[in-house]
């Protein structure tokens, strides 16, 4: 059977459809959630000046030199700010082992919503919701800011469509984003040569699940994002024109028992004539609050059925896979999607 990550499209909940056009919608997110995990989704309303904002801001920065870049890097700790090459490995979010040593050979640079950005909620734990660093770069946080506020506003959007496909209150989501841990990371492919060695197996981004409700995924129509399917193998996935690519979290597969999947992706960025072909991409996690407990809905639940989780707060387990993902430290409460690494088929 053929690979391919359904076309959803959103508009009738960007817009002010009809009842039956939003049923339409949340059967078909319903159909993809449960086939895939990931989805190409169109009629989001997200303007292209804003992504062409996004981009310039992206490419101003990471075309600085890396002493330039390294003066904006945050401890392990604080999600935020410039990350170098070969300082994370995301497979270790999933405690698998055989990848101890940071070797993912991308960039990022995280900004994220902080304490000032919920002034209803004062309080709120530090470094969870750090203030943001921004470099001195002309037009990159407006450009980065315009693009935040968007893929926040299609974020939100999505949990209204996933309530209405499960069947659940249409605020139940909301209940458990007042406060969202939401971070946007842009990634940066494309390295300056004799930055990293082109022998062996080289890692863009390793093996992982994204940690938390829903991820908007903006990228570059560049081969190298890859899926791992329901048969076992790595599946090449391109941005359709025009479309976001929107995934689901851990928090989101906990709450359904994986009725719906927190699907495992990497990135290996395609290889030409002895250099890596650029490709960026940014990653908006839309992760919940802090303190939101997570715990199995009972109606995704069969009779009979027990959950396949403990209960967890947002922030225990986002902490404990960025502890492996920043620090090194390997995550030993992954051991569902760890397993599913290594069973995959490479």
């Amino acid at each position: 059977m053929t690979f391919a990550v359904p076309v959803v499209d959103i508009s009738s909940y960007v817009h002010d459809g009809t009842p039956e056009q939003r049923a339409t919608t949340a059967r078909a997110m319903d159909d993809a959630c449960r086939t895939v995990g990931f989805v190409q989704v169109v009629g989001h309303g997200v303007p292209d000046a804003v992504a062409t904002g996004l981009a310039g801001a992206m490419d101003a920065f990471f075309g600085l030199p890396l002493e330039a870049k390294n003066g904006w890097r945050t401890p392990p700790e604080v999600n935020r700010g410039y990350s170098p090459p070969k300082s994370e490995s995301l497979s270790l979010s999933l405690g698998v082992e055989a990848a101890s040593r940071m070797n993912d050979f991308f960039e990022a640079f995280n900004v994220g919503a902080s304490q000032a950005t919920y002034p209803h909620a004062p309080g709120l734990p530090q470094p969870d919701y750090a203030a943001n660093t921004w470099p001195d770069v002309p037009g990159f946080e407006p450009a980065v800011g315009a693009w935040f506020t968007e893929a926040a506003r299609v974020a939100r959007t999505l949990t209204r469509v996933f309530a209405d496909s499960l069947g659940l209150a249409p605020d139940f989501f909301a209940r458990l984003t007042g406060h969202s841990l939401d971070v946007l990371r842009m990634n940066n492919y494309a390295l300056p040569e004799g930055t990293v060695r082109l022998d062996g197996d080289l890692t863009g981004m390793g093996e992982h699940t994204d940690y938390g409700i829903v991820t908007v995924l903006w990228a570059d129509r560049v081969a190298g994002l890859q899926v791992l399917g329901g048969d076992g193998d790595w599946h090449d996935v391109m941005p359709a024109e025009g479309a976001l690519l929107v995934n689901l979290g851990d928090v989101t597969a906990r709450l359904t028992n994986e009725r719906w999947l927190s699907t495992l992706h990497r990135v290996k960025p395609p290889i030409v004539d002895g250099t890596i072909v650029r490709r960026r991409s940014a990653a908006f996690f839309h992760d919940g609050d802090v303190d939101a407990l997570i715990t199995t809905l009972p109606s995704c639940l069969e009779p009979g059925e027990e959950p396949r989780y403990l209960p967890v707060t947002v922030g225990e387990h986002v902490a404990a896979k960025l502890r492996g993902s920043r620090a090194g430290v390997v995550n030993t409460a992954a051991d569902r999607e760890a397993a599913r690494v290594l069973a995959a088929r490479s």
